[in-house]
């Protein structure tokens, strides 16, 4: 290991090539290039093989970071993706989007002691992308298939992720979602400079090819109630993800083209994908000419802005009531997007929006850090007269999303929920207060990163695997016993 390893002492941190902004911010390509092989060898070679790996610790599927690492760096690439995918149903997915510099990367050891992180997303990407070429990716073949029906509600990642472990295992999987095409938020949400969508497309084929069965434009509560799907399946998962843009309360809010993030992501990657959008051709939802002003600091924010600019915007400011250090959002996205043209107003907050019938102006206040809240963030205070305004043609509102009435809109009222709209399960089983009902993702913990509702599918599947073959013993001991 000595030997192949520990070389972070005289080997500098080396990130894949970036395109220039000037030409990135022409199209909505990919904006890193793929390691060559020596570069991600020797970039996995800087690994330490800590004994307690922090990068492993802070990751949400716990990746086996370190072993794949060293895998890599001895040309071991099959294997490494072996290892890889063993913990993670999409390294390809979160090699690409995950927020490595809040996650694995930022708390790696090397990082750290001031030698520069090993570049983990980066070879992640890397093993996945060698794995597709040389056709190491598989769809999944179960040894033994099970009589068993699962019914899963949201093809986003983390019912996919469930759907893959579950057919793995042999269950008849079949996944329900409203949308025409797989991947939910991975697809309508995520722009393509951060995730092509041909990268999602891919995966779909695989599950299809390993027998899971998709339901394409399918409404619960419009083309079948949660009862139903009950009836039907053995067990039933509702991943449904949080989708209802949260509102911002100011004067003029109602204005024309004052957006949700949703709304405007989702009709520029349609657009992308070649379908009739009459909202992008009419003028309305492309930002072409336009002065853009995108309220929030998340990663949406970020995904917004530099869609904009993409798009030919004459200006696109960022408004966000803290300082950057305690954005939310990726710190290397903000880092992108003021490469390409940003500008970020820091610590400002909207009072009101002005115009016509559209909106011509955004009024905002200056603002500063307090007393920290129960969270331990500083709770931002308007300063008194120092109210100044924005010129805007375009404002898009990135304020976070709360979950839908899925009780409601389920056909499901005895469906229990919290105070906040998000669904009541038990934290050992993951069930809800419907035997056999299941949730997982965004629906269960709020609105989080992709690479959590991975997490959080992997173990609902678990949960749906023990109570099936429970039920299973159950039912077979019962009918002996008659």
């Amino acid at each position: 290991m000595a030997e192949r390893m520990l070389r972070f002492i005289n080997l500098g941190k080396e990130t894949p090539e970036k395109r220039a902004a000037s030409a990135r911010r022409q199209d909505f390509g990919e904006i890193y290039a793929e390691y060559a092989r020596e570069k991600a060898a020797s970039q996995s070679s800087r690994c330490s093989q800590c004994g307690v790996p922090f990068c492993q610790v802070h990751c949400p599927l716990h990746n086996n970071i370190p072993d794949w690492l060293k895998l890599t760096a001895e040309g071991r690439l099959e294997e490494a993706y072996e290892v890889s995918s063993a913990t993670n149903t999409f390294p390809e997915i979160c090699g690409r989007i995950c927020p490595q510099d809040r996650l694995c990367e930022g708390n790696c050891v090397i990082e750290q002691s001031g030698h520069g992180t090993v570049t983990i997303g980066s070879v992640e990407k890397y093993i996945t992308e060698t794995a597709f070429a040389n056709g190491w990716v598989k769809p999944a073949k179960p040894l033994h298939e099970r009589r068993e029906s699962v019914g899963i509600v949201g093809a986003g990642p983390g019912g996919l992720a469930a759907a893959d472990v579950l057919r793995r295992k042999g269950y008849q999987v079949h996944v329900y979602d409203r949308y025409d095409r797989v991947g939910g938020l991975l697809v309508y949400g995520i722009p393509n400079f951060k995730l092509e969508k041909e990268v999602v497309l891919r995966r779909w084929k695989l599950l299809e090819e390993s027998g899971i069965k998709f339901h394409l434009g399918f409404e619960v509560g419009r083309d079948a109630t949660l009862a139903e799907l009950r009836r039907k399946h053995a067990s039933v998962l509702i991943a449904t993800g949080v989708y209802k843009a949260r509102d911002i309360q100011a004067p003029g809010v109602g204005l024309a083209s004052i957006v949700p993030a949703l709304d405007y992501l989702t009709t520029s990657n349609r657009h992308g994908l070649g379908d009739k959008v009459p909202r992008f051709a009419d003028g309305t939802l492309d930002a072409k000419g336009k002065r853009v002003v995108v309220i929030g600091g998340g990663d949406t924010a970020m995904d917004c802005v530099r869609t904009a600019v993409r798009q030919g915007a004459k200006s696109v400011q960022c408004l966000y009531r803290r300082n950057r250090a305690n954005m939310p959002g990726s710190q290397r996205e903000v880092a992108n997007a003021e490469e390409e043209g940003v500008e970020f107003v820091w610590l400002a907050q909207p009072e009101a929006f002005d115009g016509d019938a559209r909106v011509r102006k955004v009024r905002a206040a200056r603002m500063h850090l307090g007393i920290a809240d129960s969270t331990g963030r500083q709770e931002p205070q308007p300063l008194p007269g120092s109210s100044f305004a924005l010129d805007a043609d375009l404002v898009i509102t990135a304020l976070g999303f709360d979950p839908e009435p899925i009780p409601a809109m389920f056909g499901a009222p005895e469906l229990a929920a919290t105070k906040w709209g998000t669904l009541k399960v038990n934290h050992q089983s993951l069930m809800t207060n419907l035997d056999g009902v299941f949730a997982a993702g965004d629906i269960v913990r709020g609105a989080s990163l992709v690479v959590w509702a991975i997490r959080d599918g992997r173990d609902a599947a678990a949960a749906m695997d023990r109570y099936m073959r429970e039920k299973a013993i159950y039912e077979e001991r019962l009918a002996l016993a008659n």
